[in-house]
């Protein structure tokens, strides 16, 4: 009878047939439970080190509403929370602007950069972009996300060796993948592209009149909305020229829209804006406008509204005139001591 090799580096199976092949398997090391407890707690360690760098303000949030818990309460930390919410609301309410810089954009960018990580890769590899190599799928780097209403910005580094054609080429796919309307690849620097994600279209429908800015800007006048959504903003020089544009391509509404933010600069007497023949300028229809404006200097919406009469006039083919009655008074041969000038030509 041939004896049963056992022993824990080299163990043969037992088998009582004599005369069967001997099977080894490998060696067994019994490890303690001590090393892998503390295995295990050197890892979560390390995933709480990483979550507290990558999520600074989250975790203070959660240190704090713990220490709060432990220290005065539960109630405490119930008055808390309803007094933040309270405080939130108050300032979206009373100040959107500044809430939508410093907590609206940056909480729709963190949702937003989950939203993408979660479908990251198995997007990128049934779009194509994600290389095979070596055996080894090698998926483009997601970067920073910034999200508005409407669109997401995505900045992506490449793998070595992808080019924005390669995105570009497969744009349609990376739309219907995220769920998203439309995709635009730009370049952004060597080897990173921003991917922009149209979420909902923006200019569906009509925008109305921008308000007045209180103090504008000559090199950010607001005239319009642009496709993410935010104001968009035009740099007017000392002599501004529209060299072409096809009818209806909307000119009058920028026209209309930038004389419309230079109020304040016309009431001071820094703008004056000349209106030409109604046959090589859209503003010559509100010349009225312009030449009447001297009595209305003392009151801004007093302007508003005949510009709006005359817009509305130029569309029902009737001219407008300062008091809306769709008259036109004659002309003042007077010019107007305005000093800054805009020109266009269309």
């Amino acid at each position: 009878m041939r004896r049963v090799v056992t022993g824990e580096e080299l163990a043969q199976l037992y088998n009582p047939d004599p005369f069967a092949m001997p099977r080894w398997r490998a060696p067994v090391y019994r490890t303690p439970f001590g090393i892998i407890l503390v295995a295990k707690l050197v890892k979560l360690l390390g995933w709480l080190v990483r979550m507290i760098a990558r999520h600074p303000l989250a975790a203070s949030i959660l240190a704090a509403a713990a220490v709060t818990w432990v220290k005065l309460g539960w109630v405490t930390l119930v008055a808390l929370v309803l007094a933040a919410i309270v405080t939130l609301t108050v300032w979206r309410w009373f100040w959107p602007v500044s809430f939508a810089r410093w907590v609206g954009r940056p909480a729709r960018g963190t949702w937003r950069a989950w939203c993408y990580r979660r479908r990251w890769a198995a997007v990128m590899a049934i779009a194509g972009v994600a290389p095979w190599y070596q055996g080894r799928t090698l998926l483009p780097v997601l970067g920073k996300v910034t999200a508005t209403r409407y669109v997401d910005r995505v900045q992506v580094r490449l793998v070595s060796g992808q080019a924005a054609a390669d995105f570009a080429d497969h744009a349609e796919n990376l739309a219907h993948g995220f769920r998203a309307l439309l995709c635009r690849v730009r370049t952004a620097r060597s080897g990173a592209v921003v991917l922009e994600f149209i979420r909902r279209d923006a200019l569906a429908v009509p925008v109305p009149a921008l308000p007045i800015p209180a103090n504008p800007d000559l090199k950010a006048l607001p005239v319009g909305r642009r496709e993410d959504g935010l104001p968009w903003l035009v740099k007017l020089h000392g002599t501004h020229v529209l060299i072409a544009g096809a009818t209806g391509a909307g000119k009058a509404s920028l026209l209309w829209g930038l004389v419309r933010a230079m109020f304040p600069f016309m009431q001071t007497g820094l703008v004056r804006v000349l209106a030409a023949d109604p046959k090589l300028m859209e503003l010559a229809y509100g010349r009225v406008i312009f030449e009447s404006y001297g009595s209305y200097a003392a009151d801004p919406a007093a302007i508003a509204v005949m510009l709006d009469a005359a817009v509305a006039g130029c569309r029902t083919g009737v001219a407008g005139s300062p008091d809306g009655s769709g008259s036109t008074p004659p002309r003042s041969p007077t010019r107007s001591p305005w000093s800054w000038s805009t020109r266009w030509r269309s």
